[in-house]
C-alpha cells in the first residue's frame, strides 16, 4: 500500500489533484464542495499547496477537512510566495497517485472530473487538457470584450492540429506521474504569472507524448480577469514569462518572436511603449469607464489595444512586470 491510500477503501492513490493556491481563501470551499462529491471516481486525494497564506487560506482547509473528514484533503503552506511552479512541484512531491491532475482554485469541478480524466489515459501516455469555461460577472469588460473573446478562444482551440494543442496547457490538466517525473516536473525559473504552464506542455510535445484535448472536461472556470486592468495585467507579466519560455527553448518553438505589424501594430507598439505597472491601471480604469458608453466595435478595439499594448510590454521590456501574482 501506498503512503498516500483513500480512507474509505485502504487503496493506493489511482489520481493525486494537485491545487496550487495564492489568496484563494473564498474560492476554495467551492472547489472542495466539488471533489467531496465525485462520482464513479476511483480513489484520489486532493493535495492544496498555499502560496504564501496571505488570507488564512490554511484555517479554511483545516475548516474544510473537519467538514469532509472521508476525503484524503492535505495541504503545504508556504511561509511566502514562491511562485506556482513550485507550488506544482511541491503538491506533486507531497502525493501519490498515478495520474497527477493540475486543477486550479478557481474552477469548479463537475461530478466526473476525476473520473474522466483518470479514463483519459486508459490507451495513450500524454497529457491531456480540459478548457476552462469561464463564468464571470457582468463588468462592462466582460460585455463588451470578454464573452466573444472566451467563444473565440475555444473555437481557435479545438481547431489546431494536433502538433500545437501543447499551447493550451494551463491549470484543467493531467498527465501520468511517471511522465511527470521524466520531465523533471515544472520550471521553477518561471516566477512572473503564466508559461510555467506552457512550458510543461511544449516538453512533453517535445519528448514525443500526444497532448490533446478532451471536450468532457472543459470546466467552469471563476477567472479573476474580469475588468481590464486585471486582464491587462496578466498580460504584461504573460508577456515577460513568454521571455523566459524563449530563453529556455528558442523563439522557433513559438513559430517566431515577432513584433506586430501594420498599422494596428504600430498602436500596439505605441500603447507597449508607455505601458508599466504604474500606468496601466489609470489607462485600462479610463477604457473601462468608457465601455458602455461607446459603441461596441470601437470599445472592443480600445480593450484589445490595451490588452495587446500590455503584453507588447512584457514582451520587449519584461521588467516592467514587477509585483507579484
Amino acid at each position: 500500500m501506498s503512503d498516500h491510500a483513500d480512507c474509505r477503501t485502504g487503496q493506493p492513490m489511482e489520481a493525486s489533484v494537485v491545487v496550487p493556491s495564492r489568496g484563494g481563501a473564498q474560492r476554495l470551499p467551492r472547489l472542495i464542495g466539488a471533489f467531496a462529491v465525485q462520482e464513479d471516481a476511483p480513489a484520489f486525494e486532493v493535495h492544496v499547496v498555499v502560496d504564501g497564506d496571505v488570507d488564512d487560506s490554511a484555517g479554511v482547509l483545516a475548516r474544510l477537512a473537519a467538514e469532509h473528514p472521508d476525503m484524503a484533503l492535505t495541504w503545504t503552506v508556504f511561509p511566502e510566495n514562491r511562485g506556482r511552479a513550485a507550488a506544482l512541484n511541491a503538491g506533486t512531491a507531497a502525493t501519490t497517485g498515478r495520474i497527477v491532475i493540475r486543477c486550479d482554485d478557481d474552477l469548479e469541478p463537475g461530478a466526473n472530473y476525476v473520473r474522466d480524466h483518470v479514463r483519459a489515459h486508459d490507451a495513450v501516455m500524454g497529457g491531456v487538457i480540459g478548457l476552462p469555461r469561464n463564468v464571470l460577472p457582468s463588468t462592462a469588460y466582460q460585455r463588451v470584450y470578454g464573452d466573444d473573446a472566451d467563444l473565440l478562444h475555444a473555437r481557435e482551440a479545438y481547431a489546431l492540429p494536433a502538433d500545437k494543442v501543447w499551447r493550451h496547457w494551463a491549470g484543467n490538466v493531467s498527465l501520468p506521474r511517471t511522465l511527470l517525473n521524466e520531465l523533471g516536473g515544472y520550471d521553477e525559473a518561471y516566477r512572473r504569472y503564466g508559461w510555467e504552464d506552457v512550458d510543461l506542455g511544449y516538453r512533453i510535445h517535445a519528448a514525443g507524448h500526444p497532448v490533446r484535448f478532451v471536450r468532457e472536461l472543459e470546466t467552469p472556470h471563476h477567472a479573476a480577469a474580469v475588468t481590464t486592468y486585471s486582464k491587462a495585467r496578466r498580460a504584461l507579466h504573460s508577456g515577460a514569462s513568454r521571455q523566459q519560455f524563449i530563453t529556455s527553448h528558442g523563439a522557433a518553438a513559438l513559430g517566431g518572436d515577432r513584433a506586430p505589424s501594420g498599422l494596428w501594430g504600430l498602436a500596439v507598439r505605441a500603447v507597449g511603449a508607455v505601458t508599466t505597472e504604474a500606468t496601466l491601471k489609470p489607462m485600462a480604469g479610463a477604457v473601462d469607464a468608457l465601455a458602455d458608453r461607446l459603441p461596441k466595435p470601437v470599445a472592443e478595439k480600445l480593450i484589445a489595444l490595451v490588452v495587446q499594448g500590455a503584453a507588447e510590454a512584457g514582451r520587449v521590456r519584461p521588467r516592467r512586470a514587477t509585483r507579484r501574482f
